[in-house]
């Protein structure tokens, strides 16, 4: 009896390490990609851009095939696929975003509120960015839809605020914008992405001087 139950504590003891390991492993190969992408993003010249987001996307996507049941690689992916399309342009940016939206999709069938509402913001900014029929899919009662769905699970984050006060501003409301365009410069730090909230503020800032001037 004895021997059975150190076998049985035995495998849960390396159960219990084994998802320990793999989540750690999870949270590094995101923030990596959280990492790389704010440096691409905010800090790649342009004669380097496109090679920067090719390896990053290339990257991306081993990250899925290294964690197909999990939301979070999808997300990323989608992101870097759609900040891909945003810099590059063109005919070849409406396949991307296309792209972007389908795993977004993937990702809230297997958990919808992963990274905080990141499924939504994302989906919502494609949305009202992405032109419509018939050349794209852009709506933007869809677009309000799903950042109205961000704000609801994440409601002080920097981003999900971002979108919905941009979201207001291509909208012609200008004043409801600044009220989100101001929460979104007071949102609480990301310990861990410092980089892309300098980032974000600096686009906030820049949104703002707009809208006053």
């Amino acid at each position: 009896m004895k021997k059975i139950l150190k076998t049985y504590l035995l495998a849960l003891t390396l159960l219990l390490l084994n998802h320990s390991i793999y989540a750690n492993t999870l949270d590094t190969a995101i923030h990596d990609l959280q990492t790389q992408w704010a440096i691409a993003n905010y800090e790649t010249a342009e004669p380097n851009l496109d090679k920067a987001f090719e390896t990053l996307t290339l990257k991306a996507e081993q990250t899925v095939e290294q964690f197909p049941d999990k939301a979070e690689p999808l997300i990323w992916n989608a992101i870097i696929v759609s900040s891909d399309a945003g810099k590059s342009g063109g005919l070849s940016a409406l396949g991307k975003v296309k792209d972007a939206r389908k795993l977004l999709l993937q990702a809230e069938k297997i958990n919808p509120e992963a990274l905080n509402g990141s499924i939504y913001t994302s989906l919502g900014s494609l949305y009202y960015q992405v032109p419509g029929w018939p050349l794209g899919f852009g709506d933007d009662d869809e677009a309000e839809k799903y950042l109205k769905k961000a704000l609801a699970i994440n409601p002080d984050g920097i981003d999900s605020n971002y979108f919905y006060a941009d979201f207001l501003l291509e909208q012609g409301q200008s004043e409801e914008a600044i009220v989100y365009f101001n929460k979104a410069l007071n949102a609480p730090a990301r310990a861990a992405r410092p980089l892309a909230d300098k980032g974000r503020r600096g686009e906030i800032e820049a949104k703002l001087k707009t809208i006053k001037n």
